[in-house]
């Protein structure tokens, strides 16, 4: 077995595969472990989809208490390892394959169209380079050059909408309008439940074992910025295994669109896209927090530059090392969230809470050389500032509980708000209020590993 065609075309793992690479055949397992490091567009690469390593462990860092200030263990698996960079290349193979196992998608007939803000794209790119699809990423025309170049690099087309992250619902609807050409076909993050079924059984599944042998084992909080919702749909598979576990969903306080309908602009790409999402699963959030933009940027700048600061508060110059490259805007998001949320619940040193850096530093400088251009200072006065102010001086400020009824209400009329002008109706978004639509979208999982195995 190497990588099996149809139609010419490369099919990849199942999500069983994905999961547990271990799975894989040994001879083709080490043949994509090569190629990661060798030959990034080399087809293998699809056996590369995964959280784990060459020693099929979860690729994840314990953040030092030096930093984070709190007691509780926080875990940020990392996505820098996927191919392309981004974890994001698992939803967007998930979404292609299963729309050629359904022959949606047919090699040599279709191009790919490839809605995002960035990583999304750059999957989509990427992904269609290796299976052999023409592909156009529509995409906001203020985002980090870094983006730009890599989709381009992996042969994709720009297709480019005005605005910045917080105007995603422009892509939507130049997707929309690209898809009234029959060749085109969308690889819809926000609406298509490839990305839920990913992130729940290989995201989920990963998180809970990245856990063991940390704190108690269990997981007390995940938290999880949506861009497209698909991430934060692990907490699904996390609350099956671990009931306690609180899902925080984080948003940026100049967009705050779930907690309070804000729709400003912000910074953090790759989240807060002023919508509820199509695969956003309400009934699970049990948490909306705020973050605000300019103090993930700040943050990124004590990671990547602040190694003096970093020692300053006890860390070890090689951990502090390492960090550099582990994380982009979001991530440092997710960890603030993470320190709140740790800070809210008031979690012990027993307590776990797990959450996830999309991407590495490798496509920001452009937004570190922004933030020096901004300030007057950036000697390492300041950024000692910053890594108190930012990390250990996190409050639990700005934190909604969406537990209560309407709460989740007012989620669904937002979402309502947003997918009604789509085409969806309001029976359909409606089923959703039903945990039984989500079990049913799930139990797909099965019947596409077998599929993939049968046509490859």
């Amino acid at each position: 077995m190497g990588v099996l065609k149809m139609n010419k075309v490369p099919f990849g793992p199942t999500y069983e595969e994905m999961l547990n690479p271990k799975k894989i055949l040994k001879k083709v397992r080490n043949k994509a472990l090569k190629a990661l490091k060798e030959d990034e567009l080399d087809p293998i690469n699809l056996f590369n989809i995964t959280w784990k390593d060459e020693n099929n462990e979860v690729r994840k860092i314990v953040l030092p208490k030096e930093l984070t200030g709190v007691d509780a263990n926080i875990v940020v698996m990392l996505g820098k390892g996927f191919p392309s960079g981004s974890h994001k290349v698992g939803p967007a193979y998930s979404t292609l394959i299963e729309g050629c196992v359904d022959g949606d998608i047919i090699p040599g007939e279709h191009t790919i169209l490839g809605p995002s803000t960035g990583n999304f794209g750059i999957g989509v790119s990427y992904i269609c380079n290796l299976m052999g699809y023409e592909a156009v990423v529509i995409m906001p025309d203020n985002m980090s050059k870094e983006r730009y170049e890599r989709i381009q690099k992996y042969g994709a087309k720009l297709d480019l909408t005005p605005g910045s992250e917080s105007d995603v619902i422009l892509t939507l609807e130049r997707t929309y309008k690209l898809k009234e050409n029959p060749k085109n076909r969308a690889l819809a993050q926000f609406e298509l439940f490839p990305n839920y079924r990913f992130h729940r059984y290989v995201t989920g599944n990963s998180a809970i074992e990245a856990v063991k042998g940390i704190g108690n084992g269990r997981i007390a909080a995940f938290c999880s910025a949506p861009g497209s919702a698909g991430t934060i749909a692990a907490g699904d598979e996390i609350k099956k295994k671990f009931p306690e576990c609180k899902i925080a969903a984080l948003e940026p306080y100049e967009c705050s669109t779930l907690a309070n309908g804000g729709r400003g602009q912000h910074r953090i790409e790759g989240i807060g896209d002023k919508m509820c999402t199509l695969i956003h699963n309400i009934l699970t959030t049990d948490f909306v927090i705020l973050i605000k933009d300019e103090e993930t940027v700040q943050g990124l700048k004590v990671l990547h530059d602040g190694t003096n600061a970093l020692k300053e508060l006890g860390i070890p110059e090689e951990t502090a090392n390492y960090m550099k490259e582990l994380f982009g805007p979001s991530g440092i998001c997710n960890i603030l969230g993470a320190i709140k949320m740790a800070k809210h619940l008031k979690l012990g040193p027993d307590d776990n809470v797990v959450t996830i850096a999309t991407d590495g530093f490798d496509r920001y400088n452009s937004v570190i050389e922004n933030l020096n251009s901004r300030y007057l200072e950036v000697e390492d006065f300041v950024v000692r500032r910053w890594a108190h102010d930012i990390f250990l001086g996190q409050k639990d400020d700005y934190v909604y509980d969406f537990r209560r009824k309407d709460a989740k209400q007012q989620l669904f009329s937002q979402k309502e708000k947003d997918w009604t002008k789509f085409g969806y109706s309001v029976e359909y978004l409606d089923s959703m209020k039903n945990p039984e639509f989500w079990e049913s979208e799930y139990s797909k999982i099965s019947y596409y590993n077998e599929k993939i195995k049968e046509m490859r």
